[in-house]
């Protein structure tokens, strides 16, 4: 445990938003501008979609990050040739920085186990890499793996099943539980990774006396260091321990000996340098809740804009956020939170002038591959001497004010001015 260099990231979720820009940027800064960053794509490999998550994480480290990301595919172990393995495996042994994140969880570890990969991520992290296990990837990573979609999609008894224990190999005896603050249920208890507090609560029955708990908050991670033998929280929310009946929570800017993590106890270390603020934490952590709340309903009121073709809803969300962000700037909020909110914003505008250059910019040019095909028919029944088919096709486009002119070389439309 002691050689260890490297780090493992745990994140609750939102690896791929701007609430965690900054905390890839600070690992990756510390290998240099030349790290190779690499995205392990098999958790979603049974996905159709796989592919364009894929495409969605390198374009977000090329943008936001600022930092090239390549693809090691491993998607299934039937699917896979012997080539594609090898390659994906030589990819990630040269990596410093390997992330891994949204799928299944269960999937995920049958396609690894019997594989080289754990044994790859495990030297990576022992020779002073990085591993990043986000959503999904990170309830892997411990001694027992949720079973989600089993249990919350399917209907089968509460279970555990078999973790790849990455933890385990530092000392750590946990199971990883992201999501922990979750509440898309809205009108049912989906907390705890979309499993509720009862269900959670057998399920911790289930675990062995000295396997602990350690829930994260959606948007926040948890980073252990273990060659300075710390772990810290980052992100909006917060991180939970659950050992032996009892609970302790980390806050934003706590930093802790890894001590805690291995079930030894000690004391807080107080030598870490939280975001300066003088409010009180409680009140700044609330604060931080209360603000991205109000920008993610601006930017889920502008998707519904987008969906509906409604330029009042965009229009009120892109005012609403640009608001948002001066009173955040007037209540001295982080910069780090204010700078995240015009990334949404910016994107925002983005997205509205993406939209705009894929629209027609004429009603001629929106018109015109309907028009043009019934002015082709029309010439045809013309020909045939079919008088009458062709009149009904003149007459139709004369009501909707479309006008036909017969020239010598050939029909020209128009709409009524």
């Amino acid at each position: 445990m002691s050689s260890a260099k490297g780090k493992i990231v745990l994140m609750g979720s939102g690896e791929l938003t701007a609430t965690m820009v900054e905390v890839h940027k600070e690992i990756l800064s510390s290998f240099g501008k030349t790290s190779k960053a690499v995205f392990l794509d098999t958790p979603a490999g049974f996905q159709l979609n796989a592919d364009l998550l894929s495409k969605k994480a390198s374009e977000y480290f090329q943008t936001r990050i600022l930092h090239p990301l390549k693809i090691a595919s491993f998607k299934s172990k039937k699917i896979c040739t012997l080539f594609e393995t090898e390659e994906a495996c030589r990819i990630l042994r040269e990596s410093d920085f390997v992330l891994i994140g949204p799928g299944s969880p269960t999937y995920a570890v049958r396609q690894w186990l019997e594989t080289p990969i754990p044994s790859i991520l495990l030297s990576r992290i022992k020779a002073g890499g990085c591993l990043v296990a986000a959503s999904a990837a990170a309830l892997t990573v411990g001694r027992q793996t949720l079973p989600v979609y089993e249990i919350y999609k399917v209907g089968e008894p509460v279970h555990w099943a078999e973790g790849m224990d990455i933890l385990g190999q530092f000392g750590f005896n946990l199971v990883v539980i992201p999501h922990w603050n979750n509440a898309e249920g809205g009108t049912h208890d989906t907390r705890f990774c979309y499993m509720g507090e009862s269900r959670f609560r057998e399920l911790e029955s289930l675990l062995p006396e000295n396997v602990s708990v350690l829930g994260l908050d959606e948007h926040t991670a948890c980073i252990i260091d273990l060659g300075k033998n710390v772990f810290s929280i980052r992100g909006i929310g917060k991180g939970t321990l659950r050992a032996q009946g009892k609970e302790m929570i980390f806050k934003k800017g706590d930093c802790f000996s890894l001590d805690i993590l291995r079930g030894i106890k000690t004391k807080k270390i107080e030598s870490f340098k939280p975001p300066e603020n003088t409010r009180n934490p409680d009140k700044l952590i609330e604060s931080q809740d209360s603000f991205w709340s109000r920008v993610n309903g601006f930017r889920e009121l502008f998707q519904n804009g987008i969906e509906e073709h409604s330029s009042e809803k965009m229009v009120s969300a892109l005012l609403d956020l640009d608001s948002e962000v001066w009173k955040a700037h007037q209540d001295l909020e982080t910069q780090e939170f204010i700078s995240q909110a015009r990334e949404v914003l910016r994107d925002m505008i983005v997205l509205i002038g993406s939209k705009l250059a894929s629209c027609p910019r004429s009603a001629e040019m929106c018109l015109d591959p309907l028009v043009g095909t019934l002015i082709h028919l029309r010439e045809r029944f013309r020909k045939e001497k079919k008088w009458y088919e062709a009149d009904a096709i003149r007459d139709s486009l004369t009501k909707a004010d479309i006008f036909i002119e017969d020239l010598n070389e050939g029909a020209r439309w128009r709409l009524k001015q």
